[in-house]
């Protein structure tokens, strides 16, 4: 394509050079550059790519997008801001796929997850062949691939939406984080729906405070998307419903457009009633916790918005799967209960503690910790929530990355009052394996924090495989005198 027909749609811009140069690809990584590709230099944390443009021109780059003139002969597009450039240019050169399709962006602290994947599983259900993007796991075609972060850098993100195109998918659900809203990663979706879910504390590292938090998480909603899904038992949530145009949803008894009643939990699952417009829906999904009867809400409202019918809709949900790491079981034929959660803020910890103690006839017995590098005003939040609703608990490391994992460990136990039931154990293998052997038989295990991810982040990025659900298994095995 054109470098003048991919630059046609930026505000503020000026195209230095040849307008019929040929673009074959596009990158913000010189180390990803082939022949042919336009070059972002985008500014980051700790490097700008301006500095990396001589060595994207040698690897064959043939013009620049760039916020100066570089003394270069290339072609360049100058202007204010080459990270807000990328998903316009990115969105043109795969014909804006976005269009074609059905999208669905969930955002919120807590929730993303497991909601993306019921509405994925409600539209699969109704015939719609649907893509994923998520913190999990991404679904182009009914084929599953790795992801490197929730919401992928907007040239990822706009060819996987063509290739999904291409695939058959005729609709994607994905996360949408506040990094990538500030980031300019989610600009140029046609969003057909947005769903709010809730905002706890959680990344005051890279917000200034909540209130900027939830500015961020707005810009979902400010960009008019065709409908929005909002839970009015948050009170940004509220916020949003009172500003925009919104479907709302209470599993609390808020008033709202899709409400939940008659909530029952048992091992299996939750049961309710969902009073609407179209009636009261029976439904029943494989997730227990009050915090699911709400991502189920958000789903259900959602692929009704996007014009699934609601029997359709509520069968969708019956038939939908477990979300791996979230509030999954680990069974090796224990006489008590391990769940392995994603939970990773004080609202979540508290969420699945709760839910958990709903559950179990004996014991709560949690393993909480936080990650280094990340806000740190959460982590002692996030150990009195684990003191305060388990009747045992192992404060451990999770990703510690560049800090001292003993340090992160001092902070969450300083939210602690009373530590007479609480062990410490930096090794997080040694506390799953410790919570393990303290349970009785009916107690409920909860390793909360990693859920699914499969490695644990050290100093200078080093990493080690490490997946919390087969530390537990192996450590059950042991327990019961199996082969680890």
């Amino acid at each position: 394509m054109r470098l003048d027909q991919l630059a046609r749609d930026l505000a503020s811009s000026e195209l230095v050079g040849d307008p019929g140069t040929e673009i074959a690809s596009l990158a913000f990584d010189n180390r990803k550059v082939t022949p042919g590709a336009l070059f972002f230099c985008v500014r980051g944390l700790s490097s700008d790519g301006h500095d990396f443009a001589s060595a994207a021109v040698e690897a064959g780059a043939s013009a620049l997008v760039a916020e100066r003139r570089l003394d270069l002969d290339v072609p360049q597009v100058i202007v204010e801001d080459s990270r807000a450039a990328m998903a316009p240019i990115a969105a043109t050169f795969n014909g804006d796929p976005t269009r074609d399709m059905k999208v669905a962006g969930v955002t919120g602290t807590n929730g993303k997850t497991t909601t993306a994947f019921l509405l994925r599983d409600i539209l699969e259900h109704a015939g719609i062949p649907s893509g994923l993007m998520g913190t999990v796991k991404q679904i182009v075609g009914g084929e599953e691939e790795e992801v490197v972060r929730t919401t992928p850098e907007a040239i990822d993100l706009q060819a996987s939406f063509r290739r999904m195109l291409d695939a058959g998918d005729e609709a994607c659900v994905m996360e949408v984080s506040s990094h990538a809203m500030v980031m300019h990663r989610a600009d140029s979706i046609d969003f057909d729906v947005a769903v709010f879910t809730n905002l706890t504390q959680d990344h005051l590292d890279f917000h200034e405070d909540m209130e900027d938090y939830f500015q961020a998480k707005r810009l979902l909603f400010a960009a008019g998307p065709g409908a929005a899904v909002v839970n009015v038992d948050d009170e940004y949530g509220r916020r949003l419903a009172a500003e925009f145009d919104c479907l709302t949803y209470s599993a609390e008894g808020s008033p709202a457009d899709f409400s939940a009643v008659d909530v029952g939990f048992d091992a299996s699952g939750a049961a309710f009633t969902v009073q609407s417009e179209y009636g009261d829906l029976p439904v029943r999904t494989g997730l227990p916790g009050s915090f699911n009867v709400a991502n189920a809400l958000a789903a259900l409202a959602a692929g009704i918005a996007l014009g699934v019918d609601p029997d359709e809709a509520v069968a969708g949900l019956a038939g939908a799967g477990r979300v791996p790491g979230r509030f999954e079981p680990i069974d090796e034929g224990q006489d008590f209960a391990v769940l392995v959660d994603y939970a990773h803020t004080p609202d979540s910890v508290e969420n699945v503690l709760r839910a958990a103690r709903g559950l179990t006839t004996g014991r709560v017995i949690s393993i909480v910790g936080a990650g280094g590098d990340r806000d740190r005003a959460k982590r002692p939040l996030m150990g009195r929530a684990g003191a305060e609703l388990s009747d045992l608990t192992v404060i451990t490391s999770d990703n510690p990355r560049s800090e001292d994992p003993a340090a992160i460990i001092e902070d969450v136990l300083a939210g602690i009052e009373d530590r007479s039931s609480v062990f410490v154990e930096e090794d997080r293998d040694q506390a799953i394996g410790l919570a393990i052997r303290e349970a009785r038989p009916g107690d409920t295990v909860v390793i909360a924090g990693k859920g699914h991810e499969q490695g644990q982040e050290f100093e200078n990025g080093r990493k080690i495989p490490f997946d919390d659900r087969d530390v537990a298994r192996r450590h059950l095995r042991e327990l019961a005198g199996k082969p680890a």
